[in-house]
Parts: C-alpha cells; sequence; structure tokens
C-alpha cells in the first residue's frame, strides 16, 4: 500500500538532528521503517557514501524518509562515511554499504549521492528485472539525460544483479570514472539499463564544495 501524490516540492530547510527525529516518530533508530499495514515484498537499502557534507544529509534525510514512507517501502538508510584524509572513493563507500545491507538481508541497494533529492513519488524506489538509473533528469542539467551512457546519482540494483558485476571498481579516487566503469560492467554482464520517463525521474541537486575530479574520468 501506498500514498504517493506525484510532484512534491524540495525543502531545503535545514534542521538538527534531534528535531528531525522529533518530526519522524514512525523511523526507528537506525534509519529504518516499515508499513504498518502490509508486508512489503522486497527490503530495500538506501546506501549513501558521505564525507564532510551535514548539512546535506540532513536535508535529505528531512525529504527522503517521508518519500520512501509514502512509496509504503520496507527500507534503511545506511551512511557510509570516509572519514581518513584523501581522495573520496565513492566506488569503495558503495561496495562496504552493500555488504553490511546483505548482512541485515535487504535484497533492493539504491546506491544514491547525498545531494540529490527526488521530486516526484512516482519514482518508486524498487528494483527490477535489470539495473536501474533513476536520475535521468536533474534541475541543474535542464532536466535532461546528461548523456547516454550515464549511470551515476542514483541507481538500482539487486543483489544478484550487483554481484553479477562485482560491484563498484575501488580503484577510483576522486570523482566521476567509478560511474562509468559500473555502466561498462553491467553492459558486459548482458545486462540493461532501465530508466524512468523524465516526467517522473526527477531529482533536485543540492549544492555543494565539488570534490576534485579524478583524472582517468571519461571525457563525454
Amino acid at each position: 500500500m501506498n500514498f504517493t501524490v506525484g510532484n512534491t516540492k524540495v525543502n531545503k530547510e535545514d534542521m538538527n538532528m534531534q528535531e528531525l527525529e522529533s518530526r519522524l516518530p514512525e523511523v526507528k533508530q537506525g534509519g529504518q521503517h516499515s508499513p504498518d499495514l502490509c508486508i512489503a515484498q522486497e527490503k530495500v537499502a538506501i546506501i549513501f557514501p558521505y564525507r564532510n557534507r551535514e548539512m546535506n544529509l540532513r536535508v535529505m534525510l528531512r525529504n527522503l524518509h517521508p518519500f520512501l514512507i509514502r512509496q509504503g517501502r520496507d527500507y534503511k538508510i545506511y551512511v557510509i562515511e570516509q572519514s581518513e584524509k584523501g581522495a573520496f572513493n565513492r566506488g569503495k563507500l558503495f561496495n562496504i554499504g552493500y555488504d553490511i545491507a546483505k548482512k541485515e538481508n535487504y535484497t533492493c541497494f539504491i546506491f544514491h549521492d547525498i545531494d540529490l533529492i527526488p521530486e516526484n513519488d512516482y519514482n518508486i524506489y524498487k528494483c527490477e528485472s535489470n539495473p536501474i538509473h533513476y536520475t535521468v533528469a536533474i534541475d541543474k542539467f535542464k532536466y535532461k539525460l546528461l548523456y547516454d551512457t550515464n549511470f551515476g546519482g542514483v541507481v538500482g540494483m539487486t543483489s544478484e544483479q550487483f554481484q553479477q558485476t562485482n560491484g563498484y571498481s575501488n580503484m577510483y579516487e576522486g570523482w566521476g570514472s567509478e560511474d562509468d566503469d559500473l555502466y561498462v560492467r553491467v553492459i558486459k554482464s548482458n545486462m540493461k539499463i532501465m530508466r524512468k520517463s523524465t516526467k517522473i525521474a526527477r531529482y533536485t541537486a543540492l549544492k555543494h564544495s565539488p570534490f576534485e575530479i579524478n583524472v582517468n574520468t571519461i571525457i563525454k
């Protein structure tokens, strides 16, 4: 059962974690929620790679929890933080998050940038027969797909699909190449990329300080 409404306004107002928790009493400690009125068909893990974006994290949680609750998802949010100094390794953080969530019996894995907030709750966070690229329309790119082989931002895979690709590469430090690498892995594994309509799969990008760009990034 879901209570989706379609387009929703992204709330960019920040609040502290204590206030956020008080406004979301249905969310259990650890960022987990299960619907009361039905048994969900799958357990969804939302995995965020994270470092030094506290405000973006709070704004994301303020918007994403209600979004997922309206969809009737049985979900848990995992924030995987890179604490050590050095270049950000997004792919490694996603792999760590996957391993943790899989041990807790989650079956659908949404690999999610922390600065991209969904605008339409018809964009259901669930896994399909092929890997899904959710972020096909982002406001800062005028709601157009950036390039045809884009597989970054927010993607969804079952455990079987993720293992078939052997997950993200741990070799890319900085920002940018791990998504292109995963796209190649998906195609070489004889799977297709599924995308939803740009009328539904729409996202607002929060402002942030850019990470160092990986020198190996493929120029599109």
